[in-house]
């Protein structure tokens, strides 16, 4: 599910769920463990990375239709601690997409240092609203963070799905590249950081600026049983079993 390959001190953990790299409920574990361990392991950086055309097609909806309320209420609730994961830790996160990221995928994006999109005609987006979920309040907090309130309330409410270009323009996106350079320029960028003379000061400043994002974890409880709640209802289950059918047919 997950290929940890090291360089050096920076930790590549590269998405390996063909044919998406689809988030159920095993591999977001697997992922929060991986972010968790990874500073306790002598990490100083990481970078999340998926596969050549792919970064993350967001959550397995096919795979979470099979699972009843329980089963979906344990899911948001391990996907919210990654997210929380992410928000914490320690060390500078950039996210490598060398392809399409959109829901999930550009979640997972929102929470890291820095996003490196691959040139070419890749979809991000937080597409919540498309399947009738709301935007989840750490992540439109991260959204804000990024691209600024009013940036991230338009975009959060149309469930807007953008193109590289506009991803880079609204600033969702710091930097355009060759996807075969996506890596590189990730590894690059965490180097100059840990070029930095005092890492104490670099995580001391990371924390400050994500102060107002890990508050938002502090509705866990009230997000999972909304999030359990709306994706349980007949409209959701209609909307997302309409999604899956097409998707199937394409």
């Amino acid at each position: 599910m997950i290929e940890v390959v090291d360089h050096g001190p920076i930790r590549e953990l590269r998405l390996n769920r063909p044919p998406a790299n689809a988030l159920d409920h095993d591999l977001v574990r697997t992922l929060d463990i991986a972010v968790h361990e990874a500073p306790a392991a002598g990490v100083q950086a990481l970078i999340l990375s998926g596969q050549p055309g792919m970064f993350c097609a967001g959550l397995d909806v096919h795979a979470l239709l099979q699972r009843d309320e329980t089963g979906m209420s344990e899911f948001f609730r391990a996907f919210f601690h990654l997210l929380r994961s992410l928000a914490e830790s320690t060390i500078p996160l950039v996210a490598a997409m060398a392809g399409h990221a959109p829901a999930g995928g550009t979640v997972m994006a929102a929470f890291c240092d820095r996003r490196i999109l691959a040139e070419g005609n890749y979809k991000m987006g937080f597409t919540e609203h498309q399947v009738g979920l709301p935007v989840p309040r750490p992540v439109l907090r991260a959204f804000e963070q990024i691209c600024g309130p009013r940036v991230a309330h338009d975009y959060g409410l149309r469930g807007a799905v953008m193109n590289g270009e506009e991803a880079l323009r609204i600033g969702l996106v710091d930097e355009l590249a060759p996807a075969d350079q996506v890596l590189q320029i990730a590894l690059d960028w965490c180097r100059q950081l840990l070029a930095l003379p005092n890492r104490d000061a670099l995580a001391a400043t990371r924390r400050y600026a994500r102060q107002s994002m890990i508050q938002a974890f502090a509705h866990l409880d009230q997000d999972v049983e909304e999030f359990t709640a709306l994706w349980c209802s007949d409209r959701t289950q209609a909307t997302l079993k309409t999604l899956v059918a097409r998707l199937r047919a394409t």
